[in-house]
């Protein structure tokens, strides 16, 4: 268990720099967290702000803040929901999408490089086992309330 623990550790350290090294690629002021709502907005299409922070476990205030950065830098934009008039969905702006093709692309090429010399078995066998450990966490920790960890 220690030697998992130590491996996790290292893995999640490292995603850190590589999402704060990608997230200064999109836009010099970006922050990693913003970074994070691109990634889920340019995967999961747009979405309303309280599904944004239940998506990543945090509470409406910090999306809020970020979303607002995002905007404000012409990277996403805000419509009235066509569900709810209340309501605003959160989307990318064309260059919002077109720069996240642009650093997707080029972290996809990374990952590839890594993984080169892996064998199909291997790559199978860390996509099934990252994947039950990111629905363990998602279990545990994104049906709290946000900040109760």
């Amino acid at each position: 268990m220690d030697a998992v623990e130590l491996q996790l550790s290292m893995l999640w350290r490292r995603a850190r720099s590589i999402s704060r090294n990608l997230s200064r690629s999109v836009h010099p002021d970006m922050e990693p967290a913003a970074y994070g709502l691109l990634t889920i907005l340019a995967n999961e299409g747009s979405m309303r702000l309280t599904d944004l922070a239940a998506s990543i476990g945090v509470g409406k205030p910090s999306v809020s803040r970020q979303v607002a950065f995002l905007e404000a830098i012409g990277l996403v934009r805000k419509e009235a929901d066509p569900f709810d008039g209340r309501a605003s969905s959160i989307m990318l702006t064309d260059e919002g999408a077109e720069k996240m093709r642009t650093v997707q692309t080029a972290r996809k090429e990374v990952f590839h490089t890594q993984l080169a010399a892996w064998s199909e078995q291997e790559l199978v066998q860390l996509a099934t086992l990252m994947g039950k450990l990111n629905d363990g966490y998602a279990k545990e920790f994104l049906t709290r309330e946000p900040r109760d960890f």
